[in-house]
């Protein structure tokens, strides 16, 4: 594959389905449309500064699922824009009420997170409305002129939005597919690239990171798909994409433990890369093609070669049975994603209605609402000692760092990244700003790009963003006339005080520790967990007909949650210790989630009908995951089980059978590590466990900030 094939797979897997292009786009156009309206009409660059920000702002906080309740949500945004200009140019005459308003405004803004995506969006606009009147020194006679202003850059986002660049789900399904398909790719050049090295430890990371990636872009695409797709084509594609996903994990593993275990010769080793790069070559093409390559020789020839009878195995077998169950889910999952379910056996039923958010619940959300309206409290009047004209520049610092943020090390990082952002914008700022100074052409041109690339990466990194945005300041100094280094400067100290007051009121204000919001997020874990088995033990013994694909999502997706959560301790920033706490922590979950997806992708009604081996270690797992959760709560009694006489399979078990038990011994094997770091005794049993399985819904410290030792061995750490 040449370099520029590897690089435009590399671009699309990064953006499946265009998304963040789109949103970047539809932020630049309706800013460039705002200006040629506004000076149409004669109006200063104040006021199309307001429009310009609008728009902007509306790109990327405007995210309601459909066109109707994306238009609801913007008329709602004129409404709270104008709301907040009015109260910030009516505030600015009797100080201090403005800051009053304005740290009041945060907690409003930080709490509506709770009722997103729209009450995100409102309390965005409404925060950032407020800052630039006090940015602009807007006065109230001059309401009139920015309220105007604020609707056209609102209307001509909305003709971006719903005309020019309006969302076209058909092509961005077909554009996440080719981005999935990507993501296959990698994981498949990777494979071949690491057999073909022998298992370099570098070839090996390199595997693992593209199968990571893929998990990633599997859960990005099924995002997508619920516009496009019934409730019953959603979870078959779904159901797929999951078929798939596994698929490219046993393929990886096999590749590992072929290279690790046995030294293949030197034939088989080349005729396995090359059978790998085939598969490459057919992934490659277009997606709405690829149900056709079931008819050709090259499928065939694949599928015959990983279906040999174990008595005839071969070097490689393994390998060659991977690439076949591959390159079969990939099939099954293009004719789902064109509508044809015509193989399909089972349709799943629907899903329950999401329930409603209760408005006045006290949970982390409300507490980082509180803590903001301390820090932002804080924030003036540090901003204010340090300048009594910009102090507003903390103060956002302060609604920038809490938001979406749940924890204290979470705000610490997020600071972090502000500052460092920032001050590295400052550069960027001046050397801009110096090179525009007096052409306004040029500097709005760079602007636009600037605008661009911030909301393009918005969602990707905090770091970046804060560069852009600073470096977005130094260039409307300069169209603004009003340009010094010294300004930018004091955009660092300020930044710096804001990152400061929100930290501060993060560790002194109701604090709301990592490790405890991911002890809690962990509980959540446990209980998917359980309610997973329970429906696969009733899926295999034949007692009920569920269907567990769903649910083995729903762990997945509680898993990322607990990645989030955990990132303060993976961050580089951290101590040593802390990151191999969380890495290990993460990992003993990831290797749970990857053997409920196996489980769910293999099981089939009746498939263990009273079959001991099922009860015992769905028993074991159960009872284990109830201890696991009461060392959580804080309950220091209990052991872990562990079976060490009962043999998972047996020599007359089907291949199905034999994979799903074998999953079950590595689910139980993973429950029991995850156990080590917070440390649970184990001991071996030579006998099943006798059910005792209260398969709680909640835990006691899931609310809480009760917060329990955890040591592990050599794993020694501290948690914000």
């Amino acid at each position: 594959m040449t370099l520029a094939k590897v690089a435009q797979d590399r671009l699309v897997a990064a953006d499946p389905g265009l998304v963040r292009l789109r949103l970047a786009g539809i932020a630049v156009g309706g800013i460039v449309l705002a200006i040629v309206v506004l000076l149409l009409l004669g109006r200063p660059i104040p006021d199309i500064m307001v429009a310009s920000i609008a728009a902007m702002n509306s790109a990327f906080n405007i995210n309601d699922k459909t066109p109707k309740d994306q238009a609801v949500t913007l008329v709602l945004v004129l409404v709270c824009g104008s709301a907040s200009l009015t109260v910030a140019a009516f505030g600015s005459t009797l100080p201090p009420l403005d800051s009053v308003v304005f740290v009041v405004l945060i907690f409003v803004a930080v709490y509506a997170q709770r009722f997103a995506p729209r009450g995100t969006a409102l309390g965005a606009m409404s925060f950032f409305m407020f800052f630039f009147a006090m940015f602009l020194a807007i006065r109230p006679r001059q309401l009139p002129e920015f309220v105007l202003a604020l609707a056209v850059g609102l209307a001509c986002h909305a003709v971006m939005r719903f005309l020019v660049l309006r969302r076209r789900p058909e092509a961005e399904l077909l554009r996440a597919r080719r981005a999935f398909r990507a993501r296959i790719s990698g994981v498949v050049r990777a494979a071949a690239a690491s057999l073909a090295s022998g298992g370099s430890e570098w070839r090996t990371n390199q595997l693992r990171k593209a199968d990571t990636r893929l998990h990633a872009a599997v859960l990005m695409i099924e995002d997508t798909i619920s516009d496009l797709f019934d409730e019953t084509g959603t979870q078959l594609l779904r159901r797929r994409l999951l078929a798939v996903e596994l698929a490219c994990q046993w393929l990886a593993i096999t590749v590992r433990r072929v290279t690790e275990e046995a030294e293949l010769p030197a034939e088989v080793r080349d005729e396995l890369v090359a059978g790998l790069l085939r598969l490459d070559s057919l992934i490659e093409r277009d997606p709405r093609e690829l149900p056709v390559i079931s008819e050709t020789e090259e499928f065939s020839k694949m599928l015959v070669a990983g279906s040999r009878l174990k008595e005839r195995t071969e070097p490689g077998d393994e390998v060659r049975r991977a690439i076949a169950e591959l390159a079969l889910a990939d099939v099954n999952a293009q004719r789902v994603a064109e509508k044809d379910y015509s193989a399909e056996t089972e349709l799943p039923d629907e899903e329950e209605p999401a329930k409603r958010t209760d408005v006045f619940a006290y949970d982390n959300r409300t507490r980082s609402a509180i803590q903001a309206l301390i820090g932002g409290g804080l924030a003036v009047l540090g901003g204010e000692l340090l300048s009594q004209s910009r102090w507003y520049w903390a103060v956002l610092t302060v609604f920038v760092v809490f938001l979406n943020t749940s924890t204290t090390g979470a705000t610490f990082v997020k600071g972090f990244r502000r500052v460092t952002g920032t001050l590295g914008g400052i550069f960027g700022g001046m050397l801009l700003a110096l090179l525009v100074t007096g052409n306004t052409v040029a500097t709005v041109a760079l602007l636009l790009v600037c605008v661009f690339c911030l909301v393009y990466v918005a969602r990707v990194s905090q770091l970046i963003m804060a560069f852009f945005i600073t470096c977005m300041l130094g260039l409307l100094y300069s169209l603004l006339g009003t340009f010094t280094v010294e300004v930018l400067w004091l955009r660092v100290a300020e930044t710096a005080i804001g990152a400061a007051a929100g930290l501060l009121a993060a560790v002194v204000v109701v604090p709301v520790r990592t490790r405890t919001v991911m002890v809690s997020d962990i509980d959540a874990v446990l209980v998917d967990l359980c309610e997973f088995l329970a429906s696969a033990e009733a899926l295999l013994s034949g007692r009920e007909n569920v269907s567990v694909i769903e649910l083995s999502r729903e762990l997945d997706r509680a898993v990322e949650k607990v990645r989030t959560t955990i990132e303060p301790l993976t961050h580089p920033i951290s101590l040593a210790s802390r990151r191999d706490y969380g890495w290990y922590v993460l990992s003993a979950l990831e290797r749970i989630g990857f053997r409920a997806r196996q489980i769910a992708a293999r099981s089939e009604p009746g498939l263990l009908p009273a079959d001991d081996r099922l009860t015992g270690v769905v028993e074991r797992i159960s009872r284990n995951i109830d201890v696991l959760r009461d060392r959580l709560d804080g309950d220091e009694r209990g052991k872990l089980v562990r079976n060490t006489a009962v043999p998972e399979t047996r020599e007359t078990d089907n291949a199905t059978a034999r994979s799903v038990l074998t999953s079950l011994g590595r689910m139980e094997a993973g429950i029991i590590a995850l156990g080590r770091a917070f440390e649970v005794p184990v001991e071996d049993s030579t006998r099943s466990v006798q059910q005792n399985v209260r398969r709680r819904t909640t835990s006691a410290q899931a609310e809480g900030d009760k917060v329990t030792s955890t040591s592990q061995e050599s794993v020694r750490r501290s948690t914000q």
